[in-house]
C-alpha cells in the first residue's frame, strides 16, 4: 500500500498508519505541479528585488532589515540552525514520522515556494526509515513548530542526529545508510521547512485515534459496570434519549443497551428504581465526550490540510502575502478541550469502581472479595484509580491560556500547543489504567453473579479478561493484573473482540 498526497484529504487514522504501520507515501502529479509552481513563483519575485518575509528579509524582530538574493540560500540555513534549539528527551518515533508526513503534505499545496526535491527529501527519509531526532520542548506553538521541526529539518542538511534501523546516530551518516544525499537549500526553503504546526499536529493526531480506542473501552467498561450492579435498564431507553437528541448522549445510550442485551443477570431482577448518576446518567456524560471529540477531529484534519506556513505564495495572482497562519491556538484550544473531555472518562470511570466495591451499593462482598478482614481485595487498586483521577484534574489545567512575549515583542501571543499534546498525553494513559481497573472490579463483580450469564458484549469483554486475569480468591499482588489487562485496552484487543459480535462501537448516530 501507498498513500498519495496533494494537500487535501488527509485524515487522522491515514497519519496513524504512515507513523506507525510504516506505510509509504508518494506525492501525486497535481501536487508536483503546485510546488514547481510554487517555486518558481519565489524565483520571480526574488529576481524583482521585491522585499519578502523571511526570503529577502530577516525574521522576527529582523524582518526590517533587507537581505540580499545571494545571502537567501545561507539565510535560510541559519534560520534552521538558530532554531534548532529544543531541549528535553526525544519526540517519540512515531510522532517525528507524522509531522514529517504533514509537512510534506502542506508543502504539496503549492503555497509555501520550496522546490520539488525540498519536499521529496522529507518522503525519502519517511519512506526509508530515517527519523530525526527531536526534542520534546522548546516551541511555544506559534510561528510554526520551530524548535522541534528545525531539528527535524537539520537532518535534510545531513546533519543533527536520527534514529535509522533502531540506532541512534549522526544525521549525515543516516542519510547515507540509507542511500539518500543531503540537500541543499534556496529561498524560503529554510522556513518552509520549519513554519508550521506540524510536530503538535501529528501529536494531536494520534491522541485522537488512541482517545477513540479509550473511548470505545469507556463503553464496554460502563457496561460491564451497569450490567453487574443490575442498573436500571429505563435510564438507556432510546425513548428517553431521543427527546434530548444531542448525538453522543444516543449514541452511548445504544451502545449499552447493545452491550448489556440478553443480560441474564439484570433480567435476574432488581428492586431498585433508579440508579445513582453516575450509572443513570453514563450515556449524558460520556456522549459529550463523544461529541467533543468529533469536534477535535474536525480541527485536527482541517489543520492537517491546510497551508500554515509564512509567507505564502500564491500562483493565480503573482502575489505573496504575510500573515499568521501558522499560529496553532485552533490546536491549543482543541486539545485543552480533548484533555478535558478525556479525563471526564476517567472521573467516570472511578465512579463506577467505587460502587462495585461498597457493599452498600453493589450488594456484593465489601471490595469484591471473601474473607473480609483477612482479604482487602480490590480496595487500594480503587486507591490507584482516585490518584489518577486527581492527577489528571491538575494536567486538564488548559496550556492554552497563558501565554508568553518573544523577539522582543514581535511574537507577543503564544499558544503552548505542545503543552497541551504532551499533558493531554499523560492523561490519555492514565485514563487507560483507570478503565482497567474497572474492567477489572467489573469482571470480579460477574464472577459473583454466576452461573447467571452477562450481556452479548459485555460478556465477551468478561471472557477475555478472565483469560488473563484469573478470578481474586485470596489477596495476591495486583499490578500485574492491572497492567494486563491494561494492555488488552491500549491494544484495542477488547474491543476489536467485542464489535465482532455487536458491530462498531461508532461515534455517529445510526
Amino acid at each position: 500500500m501507498t498513500l498519495k498526497i496533494e494537500g487535501h484529504g488527509l485524515t487522522i487514522d491515514q497519519l496513524a498508519i504512515v507513523a506507525r504501520e510504516g506505510v509509504k507515501v508518494e506525492l501525486t502529479p497535481i501536487a508536483k505541479e503546485r510546488i514547481e509552481a510554487s517555486a518558481a513563483l519565489v524565483q520571480r519575485l526574488v529576481a524583482k528585488d521585491v522585499a519578502i518575509y523571511g526570503v529577502t528579509t530577516g525574521i522576527g524582530e529582523f524582518a526590517r532589515i533587507r537581505v540580499s538574493p545571494e545571502q537567501g540560500a545561507e539565510l535560510q540555513r541559519r534560520i534552521i540552525y538558530s532554531h534548532a534549539a529544543g531541549v528535553g528527551d526525544p519526540f517519540p518515533i512515531e510522532t517525528v514520522r507524522g509531522a514529517m508526513l504533514l509537512r510534506a503534505n502542506t508543502l504539496s499545496r503549492g503555497n509555501s515556494g520550496v522546490r520539488l526535491k525540498t519536499v521529496q527529501i522529507l518522503l525519502d527519509m519517511l519512506n526509508k526509515g530515517v527519523t530525526p531526532v527531536v526534542a520534546e520542548k522548546g516551541s511555544l506553538g506559534v510561528s510554526g513548530d520551530l524548535s522541534p521541526m528545525s531539528q527535524l529539518a537539520v537532518v535534510a542538511l545531513g546533519e543533527g542526529e536520527a534514529f535509522y534501523k533502531g540506532k541512534r546516530m549522526p544525521g549525515g551518516k543516516a542519510l547515507e545508510l540509507a542511500g539518500l544525499k543531503p540537500i541543499d537549500l534556496t529561498y524560503k526553503e529554510g522556513l518552509g521547512l520549519i513554519n508550521g504546526s506540524q510536530m503538535c499536529v501529528s501529536g494531536s493526531a494520534l491522541l485522537l485515534v488512541d482517545s477513540r480506542k479509550l473511548l470505545k473501552n469507556a463503553f464496554i467498561a460502563s457496561a460491564m459496570t451497569i450490567d453487574a450492579l443490575k442498573g436500571v435498564q429505563s435510564a438507556y431507553d432510546a425513548r428517553l434519549h431521543a427527546v434530548r437528541p444531542f448525538n453522543g448522549q444516543n449514541v452511548v445510550a445504544a451502545h449499552l443497551r447493545t452491550l448489556m442485551k440478553d443480560s441474564a443477570v439484570i433480567n435476574s431482577g432488581s428492586a431498585k428504581v433508579q440508579d445513582g448518576y453516575s450509572m443513570r446518567c453514563t450515556p449524558q456524560v460520556q456522549g459529550p465526550i463523544v461529541d467533543a471529540w468529533r469536534y477535535v477531529r474536525s480541527q485536527v484534519e482541517i489543520e492537517m490540510n491546510s497551508s500554515c506556513d509564512n509567507p505564502l505564495f500564491f500562483t493565480e495572482d503573482e502575489a505573496h502575502l504575510a500573515g499568521g497562519n501558522f499560529h496553532s491556538e485552533n490546536m491549543a484550544l482543541a486539545i485543552d478541550f480533548l484533555a478535558i473531555a478525556m479525563s471526564e472518562i476517567a472521573d467516570l470511570s472511578e465512579r463506577h469502581t467505587n460502587r462495585l466495591m461498597n457493599p452498600v451499593l453493589s450488594g456484593l462482598p465489601d471490595f469484591l472479595v471473601e474473607g473480609k478482614g483477612l482479604n482487602s481485595g480490590l480496595m487500594v487498586a480503587q486507591y490507584t484509580a482516585a490518584a489518577l483521577v486527581s492527577e489528571n484534574k491538575v494536567l486538564a489545567h488548559p496550556a492554552s491560556v497563558d501565554s508568553i512575549s518573544v523577539s522582543a515583542d514581535q511574537e507577543d501571543h503564544v499558544a503552548m500547543t505542545p503543552i497541551a499534546v504532551r499533558k493531554c498525553g499523560e492523561i490519555l494513559r492514565n485514563v487507560g489504567h483507570v478503565l482497567a481497573i474497572e474492567m477489572m472490579s467489573a469482571a470480579q463483580a460477574f464472577d459473583f453473579r454466576l452461573p447467571l450469564e452477562p450481556g452479548q458484549g459485555t460478556r465477551i469483554a468478561y471472557k477475555l479478561i478472565r483469560g488473563v486475569v484469573p478470578h481474586l480468591e485470596d489477596d495476591r499482588v495486583l499490578y500485574p493484573d492491572i497492567e494486563k489487562i491494561g494492555n488488552l485496552v491500549r491494544s484495542g484487543e477488547i474491543v476489536a473482540a467485542v464489535e465482532a459480535v455487536v458491530g462498531e462501537l461508532g461515534f455517529e448516530r445510526a
